[in-house]
C-alpha cells in the first residue's frame, strides 16, 4: 500500500434493520480511496448515504460488508469498543453541524474535554486549549459559554475542540449547514490551513461555494460512488 495512501474500502456495505427484521441497505459497495493530507468533499443526493460513509470511516457504525484499511491497517474487522475508541480519539477530529457542544461549559473546558482521558493535567489541557481558541481567533472568548456565542463562533469551538488530540484526520459533516455564507467561509478556510499541515479532511455537505474547498469532490447517489472526482459544474 503506498505510504501517501490514508485511507482504504473496498466494497464496503452498510445495512440497517428494521424491528420487524426487514434489511435496509444504504452502502452497496464502496471503494475508496484518500490520501494523506487531502481535502475530500463527499456531496450527493439526500439519503445517498454520505453520513453513513462518514461514519464508518470515523469508526462510529461497523460495516456490514468490505474492508476498510487505516494506514495499511484493517480495522474494518474490529468490534472492540475500547479499540475502536482509541482510533478515533487518537486519529480523528469530529465536526458536526449542530455543534454539540455543552452548554454549561465555557468554550475553554469544551475545547478541553477530548484530553480529559488522555493523561493531560488540567493545567496542559486548559493551556492548549487557550491556544487552540486563539488559533480559530475566539482568544477572548475562552470565557464564554456557547449560549453568549454566535452560530459561527460555537463552530469554530467545534473544531478548536476536535484538533485538542492533534488527530490526522477531520470528519465533518455538514459543519456549515446551520451558518451564514461569511461565517461558512471562516471554518472552510480553518480546514484548508488544517490540510497545510498535512492533515486530511472529510467532509459531507450540500453546498457547492463550500465543496469548492475540496481538493476532490465524491459523489454518492443510492448507496455508491458515481464519481471519485465529480466537477461542480458537471450534470451527471
Amino acid at each position: 500500500m503506498p505510504k501517501d495512501l490514508l485511507i482504504k474500502l473496498e466494497g464496503v456495505k452498510k445495512s440497517y434493520f428494521l424491528a420487524n427484521g426487514e434489511e435496509i441497505p444504504v452502502l452497496k459497495g464502496i471503494d475508496l480511496e484518500v490520501k494523506k493530507g487531502e481535502f475530500v468533499a463527499l456531496m450527493g443526493e439526500s439519503g445517498g448515504g454520505k453520513s453513513t460513509l462518514l461514519n464508518i470511516i470515523g469508526c462510529l457504525h461497523p460495516l456490514s460488508a468490505g474492508k476498510y484499511f487505516l494506514e495499511g491497517r484493517d480495522i474494518g474487522v474490529l468490534r472492540d469498543d475500547s479499540a475502536l475508541a482509541f482510533i478515533r480519539n487518537k486519529k480523528m477530529g469530529f465536526v458536526f453541524q449542530s455543534f454539540n457542544l455543552l452548554s454549561r461549559l465555557s468554550a475553554l473546558k469544551n475545547v478541553s474535554l477530548p484530553a480529559v482521558y488522555a493523561g493531560i493535567t488540567k493545567k496542559e489541557r486548559e493551556a492548549k486549549a487557550e491556544k487552540l481558541l486563539a488559533g480559530v481567533n475566539l482568544g477572548d472568548r475562552i470565557l464564554h459559554k456557547p449560549t453568549e456565542l454566535s452560530g459561527g463562533q460555537q463552530q469554530r469551538v467545534a473544531i478548536a475542540r476536535a484538533l485538542m488530540n492533534d488527530p490526522e484526520i477531520i470528519l465533518a459533516d455538514e459543519p456549515t449547514g446551520a451558518l451564514d455564507s461569511q461565517s461558512g467561509e471562516e471554518i472552510m478556510k480553518i480546514f484548508c490551513d488544517f490540510k497545510k499541515r498535512n492533515k486530511t479532511v472529510i467532509m459531507v455537505t450540500h453546498t457547492p461555494s463550500a465543496a469548492k474547498y475540496a481538493d476532490r469532490i465524491i459523489f454518492l447517489r443510492d448507496g455508491k460512488v458515481i464519481s471519485h472526482d465529480y466537477k461542480l459544474n458537471s450534470t451527471k
